[in-house]
């Protein structure tokens, strides 16, 4: 006759076996996190040669001694745009979106690949992608652009990289597009059964935008399907004045100035005159 105590067992045992398997994922998942944050691309796909703009190929050394590869596009040279891209491929893929910025709106432009991306060295990581936004700040400064005409850009990652920045050294402002408030944030979205305190890249920007002085221009896509417009509201919300929302309706993820068009810029050139709001207005 079978022990009474026998079901339990069996049940003490499965549940036994699903937690170390849980934890094997969990495990997994944390020792996989860079490759589930930066998705990087060697081999550039285009030069600016090929859209038509002028360019000069720098080689620019982090504080770490770790060197990197970037572009300085000329425009009218009156204010540099410092281009911190997003989390896939390298400063190639956004040659198109460098074009418009630098023949639209007569900005310079310094493209930089963070560390582990394109012709740059080293592997990403937050730390290093920080270090890696000092050099190109560093770059700017040393070719006599005063802090009032540096503006910081980011999207997507690229977005808590040019907040941090902007925290760290002065600047004419800032200009998040498709921010996201956190990586546990979004790994929420993603992977919601991962504890939050197992993810180490944090990328904090919810916690760190309230802190930021400088005009602040946010950027979201209405139909993002990677960080929701949500993450957007929420840092404006929290965001101090000089600030402005601009929410692109029927936009997604990589399409913003496409869908944006003449609109698109002249937000943008309002914003490097500095004539947006004071307070609020924009808020759709």
């Amino acid at each position: 006759m079978a022990s009474p105590e026998a079901p339990l067992t069996k049940l003490a045992l499965f549940a036994l076996f699903a937690l170390l398997a849980f934890a094997a994922l969990l495990a997994l998942l944390t020792a996989m996190e860079r490759s589930l944050i930066y998705f990087p691309t060697r081999a550039p796909d285009a030069s600016p040669k090929d859209f038509g703009l002028e360019a000069e190929d720098l080689r620019i050394e982090a504080e770490d001694g770790v060197r990197l590869h970037a572009w300085w596009v000329r425009g009218a040279g009156r204010r540099v745009v410092l281009f911190f891209h997003g989390n896939a491929g390298n400063i190639s893929h956004r040659l198109e979106r460098g074009k418009l910025l630098a023949e639209g709106l007569g900005v310079d432009l310094l493209l930089l690949d963070y560390r582990g991306y394109g012709l740059s060295e080293g592997r990403p990581s937050e730390a290093g992608l920080y270090r890696d936004a000092r050099a190109a700040y560093r770059t700017a400064a040393d070719r006599g652009f005063p802090p009032d005409r540096i503006f910081l850009f980011g999207e997507s990652l690229g977005s808590a990289v040019a907040l941090q920045l902007a925290l760290e050294r002065p600047c004419g402002g800032v200009i998040l597009e498709t921010p996201f408030l956190s990586v546990p944030a979004l790994a929420r979205k993603y992977y919601p059964f991962v504890p939050a305190f197992l993810i180490r890249t944090r990328f904090d920007s919810e916690s760190k935008i309230p802190r930021l002085s400088v005009p602040k221009l946010l950027i979201a896509a209405g139909e993002d399907e990677i960080v929701p417009a949500s993450h957007a509201r929420r840092l404006f919300e929290l965001a101090l004045p000089p600030r402005e929302l601009y929410v692109i309706p029927g936009a997604t993820h990589n399409d913003t100035y496409g869908i944006g068009g003449n609109q698109y810029l002249e937000r943008w050139r309002r914003f490097l005159e500095g004539r947006i709001p004071k307070e609020t207005e924009g808020l759709p």
